[in-house]
């Protein structure tokens, strides 16, 4: 067995692990820390596909900072795990079906038998090769529609976020922006006429 099939084994094995202590750790935190273990060994995945760029921007996005952000926002908000248990079991059926729903589409994908044989070159690529620009290259001639909607499907998500947090409330500043946008000159800017002081002699 070579070496990369060992540590890709490895790698997967231990993002399984990861993944699935998110989901059963008992304490929050301890659940967000599994998460970032298993963006670390996705990124570890990466690296042995020979994506240096995707490796490292998950590992410097969702880990430096979205992660981060999360850690701080479980740490401290005061959960009530009492309550976020109630109820778990009856959820059990539903979740066990959407979860073998999840892995026959993952066992569809992964089938080459449904998507025919993908044969992967395995020589050195030359020294000026960038999977960066290889990468450009694909999403903006190949994938540009894909690309283009997922962008729209986020901004979407944005506008929905915002919108549903801005809510009217007590002691919060807000902002109309249709009265921003219809204020005038003379509604902000008066001129006022002073007489001129004279030099003390």
């Amino acid at each position: 067995m070579e070496l990369k099939t060992v540590v890709f084994y490895v790698l997967a094995a231990l993002m399984i692990f990861a993944a699935l202590r998110v989901i059963t750790a008992r304490n929050p935190v301890h659940a967000v820390l599994y998460l970032v273990l298993a963006f670390f060994n996705a990124g570890g995945l990466w690296l042995t596909l020979q994506a240096e760029f995707l490796a490292i921007a998950l590992i410097m996005v969702y880990v430096g900072a979205v992660m981060v952000l999360f850690l701080f926002v479980v740490m401290m908000l005061d959960i009530d795990i009492k309550r976020l248990r109630q109820g778990f079991w009856s959820n059990m059926p539903l979740a066990a079906t959407l979860g073998l729903l999840m892995v026959g589409e993952m066992v569809l994908v992964l089938s080459t038998d449904y998507f025919g044989t993908v044969s992967f070159p395995d020589k050195a690529m030359p020294a000026d090769y960038s999977n960066t620009k290889e990468l450009g290259r694909l999403l903006f001639t190949d994938y540009v529609y894909p690309f283009e909607l997922a962008s729209i499907i986020l901004l979407v998500a944005i506008i929905a976020a915002v919108m549903l947090t801005l809510r009217r409330r007590q002691d919060v500043k807000h902002l109309d922006p249709a009265r921003q946008i219809a204020v005038k000159a003379t509604d902000r800017l008066r001129v006022l006429q002073m007489p001129a002081e004279k030099e003390a002699e």
